[in-house]
C-alpha cells in the first residue's frame, strides 16, 4: 500500500517491534526475537516499527541484528526520536543539535545507510515544529532519512510541519476502544494527503484477551499502571469486549481480527502496526487481512465502540499526546 503523497509504498499491516524489548515484561530472548522477525518479513510483513527508547536503545540493536544477510532491502524500516531518557529523567526534544544526534545513533545501532521513515515520537514543545522539521529536512537532502513522520501530533503541528517538507505519516493511537483521533487529526492527515499509521490496534493486547489479560502480565508491564487496565475500569470496559466477542462468533473470526479488521477498513490510507512477542500470534494477526466487513458491520462495531463504552484514560501521561503537542510559533525562536 502506498503511504503518504511521496511514493513510500509499505505492506498493509506493519509490525510493531516495541514489545520484543520494552515495555510489555521483561525482554523476549533474542533468538525468539529474530525469528519473529524473520517469519513476518518472509509472510510479507516487511514494515517495521521501533525507536531508540524502545530498550532504550536495545530494539533498534535487535532489528539491525535481524536485518542482516540481505534483509533490509525486503523491509521498510521506521524509527523514531524525541524521548530522551538521559541520566534516567526523560525528556521530549526536538532541537536541531538533538534531532541530528539522534539520528546517527539510530543509524548506528540499526547498521544502516538510511532509514525509510523518521518519525518525531512526540512533540517537543519548547521548539517550533518548524525548527525541528529544518533539520529533519537537511537529514532527507544527505540521505539519512527517506521520508518524515509525526507521531502523537496536533492538527495544528501537522499543518505547520507539513508546510516546510511534505509529511509521508502521522503515527496515532487508533483502535475500537481509542477513537478520538476521528474527529480532528485523521481529516487532517486526509486532506494534506498523509498516510496514517495506527499503533495499538489491539487495544494493547485486550482485543486479544480481554479484561483476563492483566492476570498473565509481568510485574514491569507498562500496562499494569495504565488507567484502563485497573480493575474498576476493567470491570467496566469488559462488556465491549463482550460484544465484539459475540460479533466475531458470527463472523467465523478471533475478536483480535475482527477489532483488527475494522481499523484495516478505515481506509486504504491507513496502516496498522500490531505488535507481538509470539508466531502464532502475529499469524493470527495477519489472518485479520482477510476479514471482510460490510458497512452494516462497521455501524455495528462503531455502535460498540463509542467513547462511554470504555472507562479510563489511554495513558497515564496524557499530556504527552497530540492533544496537547502545539509548539510555540516560530517567532519565538531564538538563535544562539
Amino acid at each position: 500500500m502506498k503511504l503518504g503523497s511521496q511514493g513510500f509504498e509499505v505492506s498493509a499491516q506493519g509490525l510493531g517491534c516495541m514489545g520484543l524489548s520494552a515495555f510489555y515484561g521483561a525482554p523476549k530472548p533474542e533468538t525468539d526475537a529474530i525469528a519473529l522477525l524473520h517469519h513476518a518479513i518472509h509472510s510479507g510483513v516487511t514494515f517495521l516499527d521501533t525507536s531508540d527508547i524502545y530498550g532504550p536503545q536495545t530494539n533498534e540493536i535487535l532489528i539491525g541484528k535481524a536485518l542482516k544477510d540481505g534483509l533490509r532491502e525486503k523491509v521498510e524500516l521506521a524509527t523514531k526520536f524525541g524521548i530522551s531518557f538521559a541520566e534516567g529523567k526523560r525528556e521530549i526534544k526536538g532541537d536541531p543539535a538533538y534531532v541530528r544526534e539522534a539520528c546517527m545513533a539510530s543509524l548506528k545501532r540499526l547498521d544502516v545507510a538510511c532509514i525509510d521513515l523518521y518519525y518525531q515520537h512526540r512533540i517537543d514543545t519548547r521548539v517550533p515544529i518548524e525548527i525541528t522539521m529544518g533539520e529533519l529536512k537537511k537529514l532527507v537532502e544527505e540521505g539519512k532519512i527517506k521520508y518524515i513522520g509525526l507521531s502523537e501530533a496536533s492538527a495544528s503541528t501537522i499543518r505547520r510541519a507539513h508546510a516546510v517538507h511534505p509529511i509521508t505519516a502521522v503515527q496515532l493511537e487508533w483502535s475500537l476502544w481509542t477513537r478520538d483521533v476521528e474527529e480532528e487529526i485523521v481529516p487532517t492527515c486526509r486532506e494534506l494527503g498523509i498516510g496514517i499509521v495506527a499503533y495499538s490496534p489491539l487495544g494493547r493486547g485486550f482485543f486479544a484477551s480481554g479484561p483476563k489479560i492483566v492476570e498473565n502480565l509481568d510485574n514491569n508491564d507498562i500496562r499494569k499502571t495504565l488507567p484502563r487496565f485497573q480493575q474498576e475500569n476493567l470491570d467496566h470496559n469488559k462488556t465491549l469486549y463482550e460484544k465484539v466477542c459475540a460479533m466475531s462468533e458470527k463472523k467465523g473470526c478471533t475478536p483480535a481480527q475482527l477489532a483488527l479488521a475494522w481499523v484495516h477498513h478505515q481506509g486504504d490510507d491507513v496502516c496498522p502496526i500490531p505488535g507481538t512477542t509470539k508466531i502464532e500470534n502475529f499469524n493470527r494477526n495477519i489472518g485479520a487481512l482477510s476479514v471482510r466487513l460490510t458497512p452494516e458491520e462497521m455501524s455495528e462495531l462503531e455502535s460498540i465502540g463509542q467513547p462511554e463504552s470504555v472507562k479510563g484514560e489511554r495513558s497515564i501521561a496524557m499530556v504527552l499526546t497530540f492533544k496537547n503537542s502545539d509548539t510555540p510559533p516560530l517567532s519565538s525562536w531564538k538563535t544562539a
